[in-house]
């Protein structure tokens, strides 16, 4: 049996960094993009279709538009930035992209499906199979989509890529992946062993870092808020 505080904590870091999950977003030279052209079938997509990249402990989600076309949400700190569309409309980095997690703004935006994947496996119209929810009519999801192309707010928990392919494919922005993660996080709550490892945690900040108010508050009301939620 997995255990769930090393579970949450591998998912929340991996979510937090996205770095190995999204090397994609780093530009590349334009012989590397007809290389990645050549590995997808791109007629095997069908407008509306939900495109999922599965990756260690997460998937990213986008809607399928044609013409080589993926609509998805992505974080940016750029958006907050500026608002010169030749630097947002770049392949977003791993700077912009962990930072705009941070700062909790991003866009629905468009990119190829080259982009969106960068060379990993696409699962096409999984959610339908996990979730065995009913999809909306195609054209209908990927009218929804285009619809929600802009700026958003952005929250791991509340408003992700997973939200919004979710809306547009059966009409209700659901999360596993994110209901998944909260359960973990309340199933550490519960474990008082969590009391005991925050106190002990807090007795070694204070003992490393003397006794000051931002070692000594969160050392007692850590340990006292786990053991009444517990």
């Amino acid at each position: 049996m997995k255990n769930p505080m090393l579970e949450a904590m591998s998912l929340l870091l991996e979510k937090l960094l996205l770095i190995s999950n999204f090397k994609l977003f780093s530009s590349g030279a334009q012989s590397e993009n007809k290389a990645r052209n050549s590995f997808y079938e791109i007629s095997r997509f069908l407008r509306g279709d939900v495109l999922e990249v599965p990756r260690t402990h997460l998937t990213h989600y986008g809607i399928y538009l044609g013409d080589n076309r993926v609509a998805h949400m992505m974080p940016d700190i750029l958006l907050a930035l500026t608002d010169d569309k030749r630097l947002t409309q770049k392949v977003v980095s791993n700077k912009r992209l962990i930072l705009g997690v941070i700062g909790r703004g991003a866009r629905v935006r468009v990119d190829t499906v080259e982009d969106f994947a960068y060379g990993a496996d696409i699962l096409v119209n999984h959610l339908d199979k996990s979730l065995k929810r009913k999809a909306l009519l195609n054209e209908e999801v990927a009218q929804r989509a285009e619809k929600l192309l802009g700026l958003t707010s952005y929250s791991l928990l509340w408003n992700n890529c997973e939200h919004f392919v979710t809306y547009c494919r059966f009409g209700t922005p659901i999360s596993p992946q994110a209901d998944k993660f909260c359960e973990n996080v309340k199933i550490i709550i519960r474990d008082q062993r969590s009391v005991l490892a925050s106190a002990i945690l807090g007795l070694a900040s204070i003992v490393c870092l003397g006794l000051a108010s931002y070692t000594t508050l969160p050392a007692i009301f850590i340990p006292f808020f786990l053991w009444m939620a517990g």
